[in-house]
């Protein structure tokens, strides 16, 4: 059997209440009211009884029938009076007058009294007796019907269930909305309860304002959500920290092979090479050997990016300008890429004294400059804008490029991830590298019109630190490097 929820239960408890708390009020008001209305009604009769009694004591002395009649007749005129009669002393009836009638009768009985006056003759005090002050001369008797009484008590009955059932209606009407409020707060709760077991966890219930129970409930319920939420992320990061460092010291082992397999034979290659071009002059012009020269001099700077970006060197932070270093990481690159290439910059000219690493930072600057450069051949423009704000150094470039794909911008700092055939996808992530190192951030976009724009921002007063995955990565290293 399926379980009723808190708002039934609130519903039925509160109708079963109203409902006994109105049929007791209306019981007891039908009750004391039939009591009041017919004592009333009694009264009235025993008054009309006590009025005939006084008018019918001079008819009773002087037997005076007529008048004794007369007056039965004008009390018969009353709604529920369907008989009076008139006794005297000697129970003899002197008048009778009734009328006919249905339901139940009853009978109101009142002695005719003889009051002594002070001026008042002895004359009739043998009729009488010996006695006090007061003579019974006779008896009046009325006969009356509560049928109009018992309707009235009926029709006062009928309209007070009709007003407790109203009552009892209207309470519970209202008791249903009270109740709703109170459970419609909790009920949200369980429906966002499922939804987040389902996995929803950016679902937030809105703060009930109505109760502050309620209000201090949804609060918890969303505090509580925003704790899991934020827990299932540090548990995200700390398991692709993990990946990363076990990634990390793959490449380090892969890194540490290639120095010892690869490079040393390169590096006996290219000697030979120069040696053969020296005993034989044809061979310096020789397009072959060029094409030899060529891969051997990419197959060597891949190996050192390898190697730099799995067992980064600790930065040497000194007090540099770095405008100045800038600009001459910028006249070094026009330098080596020749013409073709335009690189317009926005350096102020006022020293900017940091505390920085300059070798990694030019390696990492030149990274992004290389790539703006080959992102559109060799006719790209370069645009490099610096500015500091006090907190901040940050550097901008931008180029006139196809731009970043939009799924790729998430990824292109990545180890790896490269859209070149030729890259290794090393560039990127060893600048993202080197920015961390000196607490900084390396954002990526794509330009309004076209092309993509790098920005890099430096704190002014950062910690010399490093993050603790460098640190893992350098002990990785070094376990690797010890099995090598």
């Amino acid at each position: 059997m399926k379980r009723r929820g808190i708002h039934f239960r609130l519903l039925l408890a509160g109708f079963l209440l109203i409902s006994a708390t109105t049929i007791v009020l209306g019981y007891m008001g039908v009750k004391i009211s039939h009591q009041f209305v017919q004592t009333r009604f009694e009264e009235r009769m025993r008054f009309l009884a006590r009025y005939l009694a006084l008018n019918a004591e001079l008819g009773i002395l002087i037997d005076e029938r007529n008048m004794l009649e007369r007056l039965a007749e004008n009390l018969l005129s009353e709604k529920d009076v369907v008989q009076v009669t008139i006794f005297n002393r000697f129970e003899e009836p002197l008048a009778d007058k009734s009328r006919k009638a249905t339901g139940r009768l009853s009978v109101v009985q009142v002695p005719v009294l003889l009051k002594e006056m002070q001026d008042e003759s002895r004359l009739f005090q043998w009729q009488t007796g010996d006695g006090d002050g007061e003579r019974i001369i006779g008896t009046v008797e009325i006969t009356y019907t509560t049928e109009g009484i018992n309707r009235l008590l009926g029709t006062m009955k009928s309209r007070f269930i009709w007003i407790a059932v109203t009552v009892a209606a209207l309470s519970v009407f209202i008791f249903y909305f009270i109740s709703r409020s109170l459970v419609a707060p909790v009920s949200r709760l369980a429906h966002a309860a499922r939804q987040v077991a389902g996995g929803n966890l950016t679902l937030r219930v809105k703060a009930d304002t109505s109760l502050p129970e309620t209000r201090e409930l949804s609060l918890a319920f969303n505090a509580m959500l925003d704790s899991i939420e934020e827990s299932q992320k540090a548990l995200e990061t700390a398991h692709q920290r993990m990946l990363r460092q076990k990634m990390l010291a793959e490449m380090g082992k892969f890194s540490m092979m290639i120095a010892h397999e690869v490079k040393n034979p390169l590096s006996i290659i290219k000697s030979s090479l120069d040696v053969l071009k020296k005993d034989h002059d044809g061979l310096t012009d020789d397009m072959l050997v060029g094409f030899i020269e060529d891969e051997i001099r990419r197959l060597n700077r891949l190996i050192e990016d390898f190697l730099m970006f799995s067992r980064p060197a600790e930065p040497a932070f000194r007090s540099v300008d770095v405008h100045a270093m800038l600009q001459e990481c910028l006249i070094r690159i026009e330098l080596q890429t020749g013409e073709g290439v335009s690189i317009e910059h926005h350096i102020p000219d006022e020293p900017l004294p940091l505390a920085v690493d300059p070798d990694l930072l030019v390696r990492s600057f030149s990274n992004i400059i290389k790539n703006a450069i080959e992102s559109d051949g060799r006719n790209n423009h370069i645009c490099v804008r610096s500015c500091h704000n006090g907190k901040s150094w940050s550097v901008e470039i931008s180029d006139q490029g196809c731009g970043i794909a939009p799924e790729h911008l998430e990824k292109i700092f990545e180890p790896f991830f490269t859209t070149r055939a030729k890259g290794t996808g090393l560039g990127l992530a060893f600048t993202a590298q080197v920015i961390k190192a000196h607490g900084g951030h390396i954002y990526a976009r794509n330009g309004a019109e076209k092309g993509a724009v790098f920005r890099v921002e430096i704190p002014v007063n950062h910690r010399k630190e490093w993050l603790t995955e460098t640190r893992e990565t350098l002990e990785n290293f070094e376990t690797a490097d010890e099995s090598v």
